[in-house]
């Protein structure tokens, strides 16, 4: 019998065109798409997630999309579940699984295991989600620099984790999370990192941005509050959404909300490019900023892939 496939994984910031490569490399090669982002797990967070639209669902089928509802949790843990089992039957059927996304931790999870935390306390949570995020950074610093270098430190929800594991643990943090228990069966065959030019990319964010909100992304999140949105602290920590509740609480005009949008959808940009860039060893593409995803796919190794020029 022939070995089935191995997953090609297609990563780097957002609006980078990761969802177009993999749409185009998916039909070329009879392959379905497993979504790796942590915020399109969430059903009716459509526009601000830049969700694949239905054309698109139809065309490639897509895997863990619409997973949990928001008055569900989700976590790294259930990803890897997940996908694993997406990957197994899609490779099952003969087809190439495609990891796609911009969320590094879950790639992570998926290609090296989970380490063995300890679950989350919530008395523990509660005081330190009162704490400041000043004071909780200045304690990861005294207590895990390892952490406090590589951890987004506008984070909120894992900068707290972080404390959490180390209060409950008194051990650092980066030690534990060094613990991944090594998982070879899912390797890709191909890893794919996609990168663009610094002005190209924020073009393409501001524009991705003017889009989702003339698409009405404020009045989708004015159904979403009325699903229980607040309730949720991770998928309220979604970009765009976030900023949008702010500015129905008065906080900001549209127009100051938009361009906030913009700036911190950059900001995060750049996080990811560093995180792929440290943590994993891609084949990057550097995009043009004319470049359809068929050129695209000329810049990678055809018969890697097994598609004929």
């Amino acid at each position: 019998m022939r070995a089935a496939p191995g997953p090609i994984m297609i990563a780097g910031p957002t609006a980078a065109g990761k969802s177009e490569l993999a749409l185009t490399v998916a039909q070329k090669i009879g392959g379905e798409i497993v979504a790796v982002d942590s915020m399109q797990v969430y059903r009716g967070l459509d526009i601000g997630t830049a969700k694949p639209c239905a054309a698109d669902r139809q065309l490639v089928p897509h895997h863990l999309i619409d997973v949990v509802t928001l008055d569900e949790s989700f976590d790294a843990a259930q990803f890897v579940r997940l996908a694993r089992a997406a990957v197994a039957d899609i490779q099952s059927r003969g087809r190439v699984p495609i990891l796609c996304g911009g969320t590094g931790l879950y790639f992570k999870a998926f290609l090296a295991g989970l380490g063995a935390g300890p679950p989350a306390d919530a008395a523990l949570r509660r005081v330190l989600e009162t704490t400041p995020l000043e004071g909780l950074l200045r304690e990861l610093a005294e207590r895990d620099a390892a952490t406090y270098e590589r951890i987004d430190r506008k984070n909120l929800r894992r900068v707290i984790r972080a404390i959490e594991v180390i209060r409950l643990t008194g051990k650092p943090y980066s030690a534990q999370r060094a613990d991944w228990q090594a998982s070879i069966a899912d390797s890709p065959s191909l890893s794919l990192g996609l990168a663009r030019s610094p002005i190209d990319l924020h073009r393409r964010i501001d524009g991705r941005v003017e889009q989702m909100f003339a698409r009405g992304l404020v009045q989708e999140t004015e159904a979403l509050l009325r699903q229980g949105l607040e309730q949720n602290e991770t998928a309220m920590q979604a970009l765009g959404y976030h900023q949008v509740v702010e500015h129905l609480r008065g906080m900001r005009s549209l127009a100051e909300t938009i361009e906030l949008v913009k700036i911190r959808t950059r900001q995060f940009a750049k996080r990811q490019l560093t995180w792929f860039r440290r943590q994993f060893q891609l084949t990057w593409i550097l995009i043009g900023p004319e470049q359809s995803p068929d050129s695209v796919l000329e810049q990678i190794k055809m018969d890697f892939l097994g598609i004929g020029r």
